[in-house]
């Protein structure tokens, strides 16, 4: 008789039923095979891959849920099988290029995420250091065991930030604990071209975007309730992220658990910026002379594509990035809708850290190959991964975020105050004199076993 464990059935709670009939249309044309970037890099692997995937899972509902298993009682899931499935379908990103690239008009994404809290309800899932995520985040409102105090710890005296106002930058736990760097720069930026902007403070909480892109969904609508409230009750009217992770949370799973009329925009920050350039609000007065790339982050382009626009998603940090003197700006061979994902999405970062490590070494590889001297982003964990994946490869390129290029070149003081955080910081940091500037690279180690995991 199989154990307790096994004989539960599979479980379809959190999966809709044209979800289901996803699973049915995928025709098997192998198509995904040739993009999926975990598969890339773990070739002896074709269970991670969504043809795979769904194959698997259709067999899993036929033991539990056929009219055979109706009739005659549902075959019992083995604890292998089930831990091979659940280990394959956490070895996804969740970066979309397969949804991108499907010929029958599959929502990957969706699909993915609406699996995963069915197996964490069934007790198979999550994997690796995921399981931290809630318990971090619902005892400090962070995953980084920081005080909430101290969100607002990084932003230099002399910039004025607002208890309220019509324009609210949302910072995120990130920049708030880890790249100040980008708080920093954003800030700085917004002060020079005279906007009055407030930010949340303490009362900012964590987007809960790992929460959600692991199956873990308990902590979400607490925290989602709470940022919108804390939004409405400061004024906003536009609310700017540099962080696309909780721009993407922002846009798309806050207002699935709110119960009510959400009257600001989200909008990601270089979409305003670009607005200003436009305007000839910005003033650039030192040239950047580097050759750059842009790694276009999944939450912010595949993600939002559809909800925004493909200009507003893609093209925004580009005119941004060219806007800059003396930038040499070259694609990668895989950008916008086909990009290749860093490899931390999904909770891969955390759960299986050393396939996100491989991930962001075939991503700088791509960049090496269009001879970039920096790969910029706009995504925080974008940009620890492929870090990471620079150090472990040794290559000498640089990872910086498209606002952090712009302050410099701006002439702006992008200097970190001390504060109880400066010694976890995890970026390049561009150092810029009177007519020139310099990156400075952290050789930051890839996590280890003893390391706390990283919310994506």
């Amino acid at each position: 008789m199989a154990d307790q464990k096994s004989s539960k059935p599979l479980m379809t709670g959190y999966m809709m039923s044209t979800q289901l009939l996803e699973v049915d249309a995928c025709n098997r044309c192998q198509e995904c095979m040739k993009w999926c970037p975990t598969f890339a890099v773990r070739p002896d692997r074709p269970g991670i891959t969504p043809m795979y995937k769904n194959a698997r899972w259709r067999e899993l509902m036929a033991k539990s849920h056929s009219l055979r298993a109706k009739i005659f009682g549902p075959k019992p899931l083995t604890v292998d099988e089930m831990k091979v499935f659940t280990e394959d379908t956490y070895s996804c990103t969740t970066c979309g290029v397969c949804g991108t690239v499907c010929e029958a008009g599959i929502k990957t994404v969706e699909l993915w995420e609406a699996m995963r809290p069915n197996l964490v309800k069934r007790g198979d899932g999550p994997v690796g250091k995921q399981n931290m995520f809630p318990k971090l985040v619902k005892a400090d409102r962070n995953p980084y065991m920081a005080k909430q105090e101290d969100r607002l710890c990084w932003v230099p005296k002399d910039i004025k930030v607002q208890e309220s106002g019509e324009i609210v930058y949302f910072a995120g736990c990130t920049a708030a604990y880890r790249q100040q760097a980008l708080g920093v720069a954003t800030v700085r930026i917004l002060d020079n071209l005279g906007v009055p902007f407030a930010m949340l403070g303490k009362d900012e909480w964590c987007c809960a975007s790992a929460m959600v892109r692991t199956g873990q969904r308990e902590v979400m609508a607490e925290h989602a309730v709470h940022n919108v409230d804390a939004l409405k009750d400061a004024g906003a009217k536009n609310v700017l992220f540099a962080c696309a992770g909780c721009l993407r949370n922002a846009a798309v799973d806050w207002p699935m658990w709110y119960e009510g009329y959400i009257p600001y925009e989200t909008m990601p920050l270089s979409v305003y910026l670009r607005e200003r350039i436009r305007k000839g609000d910005v003033e650039y007065k030192i040239p950047l002379n580097y050759n750059v790339t842009y790694h276009d982050p999944c939450h912010n382009g595949r993600h939002l594509m559809h909800l925004k626009g493909k200009d507003w998603s893609f093209e925004a940090s580009r005119d941004c990035l060219t806007s800059i003197p003396g930038v040499k700006f070259t694609d990668m061979v895989r950008n916008r809708a086909l990009q290749r994902c860093c490899g931390a999405g999904g909770g891969v970062k955390a759960g299986i850290p050393d396939l996100a490590l491989d991930c962001a070494k075939a991503r700088v590889k791509d960049g090496e190959e269009v001879a970039a001297d920096i790969i910029a982003s706009t995504c925080p964990f974008c940009r620890r991964n492929i870090m990471d994946g620079r150090n472990d490869a040794k290559s000498g390129i640089k990872v910086l975020d498209v606002v952090e290029l712009m302050a410099a070149s701006m002439g702006l003081d992008t200097t970190i105050p001390e504060n109880p955080y400066t010694k976890f910081q995890e970026q390049d940091v561009l150092v810029c004199g009177p007519a020139t500037c310099k990156v400075e690279t952290v050789e930051r180690k890839a996590p280890g076993k003893d390391v706390l995991p990283e919310a994506h």
